[in-house]
């Protein structure tokens, strides 16, 4: 599944491609919304935005540019991924590719990390993953912001 936004849906695609498996689109994959921040650069957010800006970094509930809080995005995205992964076989695998914040926000969602601390995940970086698993007391954090497939452990005596 993915967000239908274009440098997503082209990312599924190509792994659609190689694994021969259907993608599905979902808007609530979406990157954060932004509001009036949308396409300017770091420089000029803080230039036009500068308090605004402060108190997001603080960690502060902010609705960047009259947009989002990570929390709504948060609240669009966790129950879709939920929702597909509860269809999944025993065993199965559930590919979601989606946007750094809103693969962050979903991710700490799952976690059951105060808001707050989502921020303490990191960013994501373009073409990387980050893999769960379920665990005994919820969803666990396998790997965050991975950009190379795993080498193999050999033995010893291989």
């Amino acid at each position: 599944m993915a967000s239908d936004l274009r440098r997503a849906a082209a990312t599924a695609a190509e792994l659609s491609a190689v694994s021969s498996l259907t993608v599905a689109h979902d808007a609530a994959l979406r990157e954060t919304y932004a509001g009036a921040w949308q396409g300017l650069t770091h420089q000029e957010i803080v230039e036009r935005f500068g308090e605004q800006y402060a108190a997001w970094k603080r960690g502060e509930p902010v609705r960047r540019g009259g947009g989002e809080l990570e929390t709504e995005v948060a609240d669009r995205a966790a129950p879709v991924v939920l929702e597909h992964a509860d269809k999944l076989p025993e065993n199965g695998t559930l590919v979601v590719v989606s946007h750094g914040g809103t693969i962050r926000t979903t991710i700490g969602r799952l976690l059951g990390l105060e808001a707050h601390h989502w921020e303490g995940l990191g960013g994501l970086s373009n073409c990387c993953w980050s893999v769960l698993g379920e665990g005994a007391r919820g969803w666990r954090l396998l790997e965050h912001n991975a950009g190379t497939l795993p080498e193999p452990v050999l033995g010893d005596d291989d």
